[in-house]
């Protein structure tokens, strides 16, 4: 597949928007404020019965870089695929879900949360992993310990993560941005608002 690879995508911006959608007419809007507020990656998760829609919807705004997350198996990573997802994002990895991901080229963040799932992965081929559910998996501590004997690796770290503990998980050097939901408050649509709060996470570094 043409487009960047995962690696490239993770250091768009140190925030990845984990975005939860119920209205299809809200998506073009969210991810305009979004893009403007400096958060081009947007993981839309599929977890709605509108996010299929939503995603297709923001591939047209300019800038936006749009992925599919909670994918669990290989019918919705085909799901996703098609609605025109640029990249793909799963809590966890399963064998099945990884060779289909891997199969289909598209660049693929697999959920990790302890050493054999990024042996798992790393057997796949892949490196660049989600750590998740990051607060309880035993937060900055586990991440620092998992990334000293997978030196390869890097992360993006999401689960639990606000604008005020970010700086702590962007700190590390194996974690190349992190997923966070605040930048898409809950309730009606606030395109405003969603921009100020995407600008401050944009703004955001550890390193």
């Amino acid at each position: 597949m043409a487009g960047q690879s995962i690696d490239q995508i993770m250091r768009l911006a140190p925030v990845i928007p984990v975005i939860v959608i119920d209205r299809v007419e809200d998506a073009v809007p969210m991810a305009e404020a979004l893009v403007a507020g400096g958060l081009p990656v947007l993981e839309v998760t599929l977890r709605t019965p509108a996010a299929l829609d939503a995603l297709t919807a923001m591939r047209a705004v300019k800038g936006a870089v749009v992925g599919a997350g909670t994918v669990l198996n290989p019918a919705m990573l085909s799901a996703a695929i098609h609605a025109g997802a640029e990249f793909i994002v799963s809590p966890g990895l399963t064998d099945t879900l990884g060779k289909a991901a891997v199969a289909s080229g598209i660049p693929f963040l697999p959920g990790t949360a302890n050493a054999g799932d990024i042996m798992c992965g790393m057997d796949l081929g892949l490196d660049r992993f989600k750590f998740f559910p990051a607060a309880t998996s035993g937060g900055i501590p586990a991440l620092k310990a998992l990334a000293g004997p997978f030196g390869q690796a890097r992360f993006c770290p999401t689960g639990g993560i606000t604008a005020a503990t970010a700086p702590d998980w962007l700190a590390l050097g194996a974690v190349l941005c992190v997923g966070g939901s605040w930048v898409v408050p809950p309730g009606p649509l606030d395109p405003a608002r969603i921009e100020e709060l995407a600008r401050e996470a944009s703004a955001l570094s550890g390193h």
